[in-house]
């Protein structure tokens, strides 16, 4: 079974504003601008155009991160893929990223410089794999 989701967004980076919005969406489940601008105007020191959270809405959704629904006049955004997917995804990136650009003697010294807690999550995943080629009948 696979843990990152069958849609992945586009573009993975995302600016301050950006993770924001995203994690109000997250929140809200389904949210429209004004939902987004309510809250984030919420904190009396924060200052933000209507305007520009339409803008950081849309990017959201180029970058595949949102999808758009329109009822009507009003338009309203849910997240394409839940935090917990979002977070697999990126640390799938992020694990690759690595491996590609290390050799062997680079990851055993990396993981040779662990904490406990660290260890035992290796060893954790280290079961696993096993666990899964064995399935496959590796």
């Amino acid at each position: 079974m696979s843990w990152l989701p069958p849609h992945r967004p586009h573009q993975l980076s995302l600016g301050p504003l950006e993770s924001e919005i995203l994690q109000i969406v997250w929140d809200l489940e389904i949210a429209t601008v004004k939902d987004i601008h309510e809250r984030i105007l919420a904190n009396p020191d924060r200052e933000l155009a209507y305007s520009s959270v339409t803008t950081v809405l849309n990017r959201l959704t180029q970058k595949g991160w949102l999808v758009c629904h329109r009822e009507g006049k009003a338009f309203s955004w849910k997240a394409t893929v839940s935090r917990s997917q979002a977070k697999a995804i990126k640390s799938y990136e992020q694990l690759q990223q690595f491996l590609s650009i290390s050799n062997p003697d680079v990851v055993a010294s990396f993981a040779d410089s662990l904490d406990t807690a660290s260890i035992e999550q290796l060893e954790a995943i280290a079961t696993r794999l096993k666990a899964i080629r064995s399935q496959r009948g590796e």
